[in-house]
Protein backbone atom coordinates (compact mmCIF):
# COMPACT_ATOMS: atom_id res chain seq x y z
CA UNK A 1 0.00 0.00 0.00
CA UNK A 2 1.40 3.47 -1.09
CA UNK A 3 0.74 6.53 1.85
CA UNK A 4 0.51 10.23 0.74
CA UNK A 5 2.59 12.45 2.00
CA UNK A 6 -0.02 13.82 4.34
CA UNK A 7 -0.18 10.24 5.85
CA UNK A 8 3.44 10.45 6.13
CA UNK A 9 3.63 14.10 7.64
CA UNK A 10 0.71 12.74 10.31
CA UNK A 11 2.66 9.63 11.66
CA UNK A 12 5.94 11.63 11.49
CA UNK A 13 4.72 14.42 13.72
CA UNK A 14 3.04 12.00 15.89
CA UNK A 15 5.69 9.78 16.74
CA UNK A 16 8.72 12.40 16.95
CA UNK A 17 6.13 14.13 19.57
CA UNK A 18 5.84 10.56 21.60
CA UNK A 19 9.30 10.53 21.18
CA UNK A 20 10.37 13.61 22.58
CA UNK A 21 8.53 13.03 25.31
CA UNK A 22 9.73 10.57 26.61
CA UNK A 23 13.18 10.89 25.75
CA UNK A 24 13.62 14.55 27.21
CA UNK A 25 10.32 14.52 29.84
CA UNK A 26 12.29 11.36 31.44
CA UNK A 27 15.45 13.75 32.22
CA UNK A 28 13.07 16.71 33.34
CA UNK A 29 11.12 13.88 35.65
CA UNK A 30 13.81 12.76 37.13
CA UNK A 31 15.38 16.60 37.76
CA UNK A 32 11.99 17.59 38.78
CA UNK A 33 11.11 14.88 41.22
CA UNK A 34 14.24 12.68 41.92
CA UNK A 35 17.30 15.17 41.85
CA UNK A 36 18.48 13.62 38.98
CA UNK A 37 19.11 10.16 40.90
CA UNK A 38 17.57 7.90 38.49
CA UNK A 39 20.56 9.06 35.96
CA UNK A 40 21.49 7.38 32.47
CA UNK A 41 19.78 4.20 33.04
CA UNK A 42 16.18 5.94 33.11
CA UNK A 43 17.28 8.28 30.26
CA UNK A 44 18.03 5.09 28.57
CA UNK A 45 14.80 2.83 28.71
CA UNK A 46 12.58 5.98 27.99
CA UNK A 47 13.39 6.68 24.28
CA UNK A 48 13.26 2.97 24.06
CA UNK A 49 9.48 2.31 24.89
CA UNK A 50 9.00 5.52 22.88
CA UNK A 51 10.32 3.96 19.82
CA UNK A 52 8.45 0.64 20.65
CA UNK A 53 5.83 2.40 20.12
CA UNK A 54 6.21 4.61 17.33
CA UNK A 55 8.02 1.95 15.25
CA UNK A 56 5.13 -1.23 15.47
CA UNK A 57 2.31 2.15 15.41
CA UNK A 58 3.79 3.53 12.08
CA UNK A 59 7.21 1.85 10.52
CA UNK A 60 4.48 0.66 8.01
CA UNK A 61 3.49 4.00 6.94
CA UNK A 62 6.39 6.16 7.30
CA UNK A 63 9.54 3.82 7.94
CA UNK A 64 9.35 5.73 11.85
CA UNK A 65 12.45 8.12 11.03
CA UNK A 66 11.34 10.69 13.92
CA UNK A 67 14.58 12.19 13.07
CA UNK A 68 15.77 14.20 10.36
CA UNK A 69 19.18 12.75 10.51
CA UNK A 70 17.83 9.22 9.43
CA UNK A 71 15.77 10.83 6.82
CA UNK A 72 18.28 12.24 5.22
CA UNK A 73 19.91 8.61 5.10
CA UNK A 74 17.04 6.94 3.29
CA UNK A 75 17.00 9.85 1.04
CA UNK A 76 20.76 8.83 -0.05
CA UNK A 77 19.56 5.35 -0.19
CA UNK A 78 16.66 6.37 -2.37
CA UNK A 79 13.75 5.10 -0.19
CA UNK A 80 11.90 8.65 -0.38
CA UNK A 81 11.82 11.90 -2.70
CA UNK A 82 13.28 14.92 -2.28
CA UNK A 83 9.75 16.62 -1.82
CA UNK A 84 9.10 14.05 1.25
CA UNK A 85 12.11 15.62 3.00
CA UNK A 86 10.33 18.53 3.89
CA UNK A 87 6.82 16.47 4.70
CA UNK A 88 9.73 14.47 7.21
CA UNK A 89 12.15 17.50 8.21
CA UNK A 90 8.68 20.16 8.83
CA UNK A 91 7.07 16.87 10.91
CA UNK A 92 9.86 16.16 12.52
CA UNK A 93 10.43 19.40 13.99
CA UNK A 94 6.80 20.42 14.81
CA UNK A 95 6.35 16.91 16.08
CA UNK A 96 9.78 17.89 18.73
CA UNK A 97 8.68 21.51 19.23
CA UNK A 98 5.02 20.38 20.36
CA UNK A 99 6.51 17.62 22.93
CA UNK A 100 8.74 20.31 24.65
CA UNK A 101 6.12 22.17 24.96
CA UNK A 102 4.49 19.18 26.75
CA UNK A 103 6.91 18.49 28.93
CA UNK A 104 7.55 22.04 29.76
CA UNK A 105 3.98 22.41 31.17
CA UNK A 106 2.93 19.24 32.19
CA UNK A 107 6.40 17.71 34.05
CA UNK A 108 8.78 20.95 34.37
CA UNK A 109 11.60 23.04 33.04
CA UNK A 110 14.40 21.45 35.11
CA UNK A 111 17.33 20.35 33.54
CA UNK A 112 16.68 22.92 30.72
CA UNK A 113 13.97 20.72 29.32
CA UNK A 114 16.27 17.95 28.83
CA UNK A 115 18.24 19.40 26.33
CA UNK A 116 21.70 17.47 25.41
CA UNK A 117 24.91 18.80 26.53
CA UNK A 118 28.87 16.98 26.16
CA UNK A 119 30.77 16.53 28.59
CA UNK A 120 33.53 18.83 28.24
CA UNK A 121 35.65 16.73 30.40
CA UNK A 122 36.41 15.09 27.57
CA UNK A 123 37.86 17.01 24.60
CA UNK A 124 36.01 17.87 21.62
CA UNK A 125 37.66 15.53 19.30
CA UNK A 126 36.42 12.80 21.59
CA UNK A 127 33.21 14.26 21.83
CA UNK A 128 31.98 14.88 17.92
CA UNK A 129 33.30 11.50 16.98
CA UNK A 130 31.26 9.71 19.32
CA UNK A 131 28.40 11.48 18.54
CA UNK A 132 29.24 11.05 15.01
CA UNK A 133 29.63 6.96 16.04
CA UNK A 134 26.26 6.70 17.90
CA UNK A 135 24.51 7.92 15.33
CA UNK A 136 26.24 5.43 12.72
CA UNK A 137 25.23 2.94 14.75
CA UNK A 138 21.40 3.97 15.02
CA UNK A 139 21.35 4.32 11.09
CA UNK A 140 23.14 0.88 10.39
CA UNK A 141 20.77 -1.07 12.15
CA UNK A 142 17.84 0.65 11.33
CA UNK A 143 18.81 -0.27 8.00
CA UNK A 144 20.13 -4.09 8.53
CA UNK A 145 16.98 -5.00 10.77
CA UNK A 146 14.38 -3.29 8.45
CA UNK A 147 15.54 -4.96 5.35
CA UNK A 148 16.75 -7.90 6.81
CA UNK A 149 13.89 -10.71 6.02
CA UNK A 150 13.49 -12.18 9.38
CA UNK A 151 14.29 -9.52 11.52
CA UNK A 152 11.74 -6.99 10.31
CA UNK A 153 9.88 -8.09 13.24
CA UNK A 154 12.26 -7.12 15.82
CA UNK A 155 12.47 -3.79 14.04
CA UNK A 156 10.69 -1.95 17.09
CA UNK A 157 12.58 -3.54 19.80
CA UNK A 158 16.22 -3.18 18.04
CA UNK A 159 15.94 -0.02 16.97
CA UNK A 160 14.38 1.01 20.76
CA UNK A 161 17.81 -0.71 21.90
CA UNK A 162 20.14 0.81 19.87
CA UNK A 163 19.23 4.48 20.91
CA UNK A 164 19.01 3.25 24.30
CA UNK A 165 22.45 1.54 24.38
CA UNK A 166 24.11 4.52 23.05
CA UNK A 167 22.34 6.57 25.40
CA UNK A 168 23.45 4.12 28.11
CA UNK A 169 27.06 4.16 27.42
CA UNK A 170 28.44 7.18 25.38
CA UNK A 171 25.63 9.81 26.62
CA UNK A 172 28.17 10.45 29.47
CA UNK A 173 30.51 11.56 26.59
CA UNK A 174 28.64 12.85 23.69
CA UNK A 175 24.94 12.95 25.23
CA UNK A 176 23.91 10.85 22.86
CA UNK A 177 21.32 13.05 21.27
CA UNK A 178 21.43 11.47 17.55
CA UNK A 179 18.72 13.43 16.10
CA UNK A 180 18.67 16.87 15.54
CA UNK A 181 14.85 17.41 16.16
CA UNK A 182 14.90 16.03 19.59
CA UNK A 183 18.34 18.17 20.46
CA UNK A 184 16.78 21.14 18.81
CA UNK A 185 13.32 21.66 20.62
CA UNK A 186 14.38 21.70 24.39
CA UNK A 187 17.18 23.97 23.41
CA UNK A 188 15.13 26.49 21.73
CA UNK A 189 12.31 26.49 24.47
CA UNK A 190 14.77 26.46 27.06
CA UNK A 191 17.46 28.76 25.35
CA UNK A 192 20.04 26.58 25.55
CA UNK A 193 22.38 26.96 22.26
CA UNK A 194 25.66 26.46 22.87
CA UNK A 195 25.61 23.12 21.55
CA UNK A 196 23.34 22.87 19.00
CA UNK A 197 25.38 23.18 16.45
CA UNK A 198 27.16 19.60 17.45
CA UNK A 199 23.79 18.13 17.18
CA UNK A 200 23.21 19.55 14.00
CA UNK A 201 26.11 18.40 12.38
CA UNK A 202 27.87 15.10 13.80
CA UNK A 203 24.38 13.21 13.28
CA UNK A 204 24.00 13.95 9.93
CA UNK A 205 27.69 12.93 9.51
CA UNK A 206 27.30 9.15 10.67
CA UNK A 207 24.12 8.50 9.25
CA UNK A 208 25.15 9.56 5.87
CA UNK A 209 28.03 7.79 5.99
CA UNK A 210 26.25 4.46 6.75
CA UNK A 211 23.82 5.66 3.87
CA UNK A 212 26.53 5.55 1.39
CA UNK A 213 27.77 2.23 2.74
CA UNK A 214 24.43 0.70 2.25
CA UNK A 215 23.61 2.61 -1.49
CA UNK A 216 25.00 -0.24 -2.81
CA UNK A 217 23.38 -3.32 -1.88
CA UNK A 218 19.66 -1.24 -2.27
CA UNK A 219 20.46 -0.34 -5.92
CA UNK A 220 21.25 -3.73 -6.76
CA UNK A 221 18.01 -5.03 -4.73
CA UNK A 222 16.10 -2.98 -6.91
CA UNK A 223 17.83 -3.40 -10.10
CA UNK A 224 17.07 -6.98 -9.33
CA UNK A 225 13.70 -6.67 -8.57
Amino acid sequence: MVYSNLQIFTVELIGTFILVIFATGSIVYDAEFFDGQLGIPFAAVAPFVALLIGVYSFGKISLAHFNPAVTIGYYITGHITKIQILYYFAAEIIGALLGSLFVLKVIGEKANLGANAPNYDFSLGLIFPVEVLASAMLMGVIFYVVYTKGLRGFSGVVIGGIVGLDILFLAFISGASMNPARALAPALLSGTFSDLWLYWTAPFVGTIIVAFLFRGKFQAQRASN
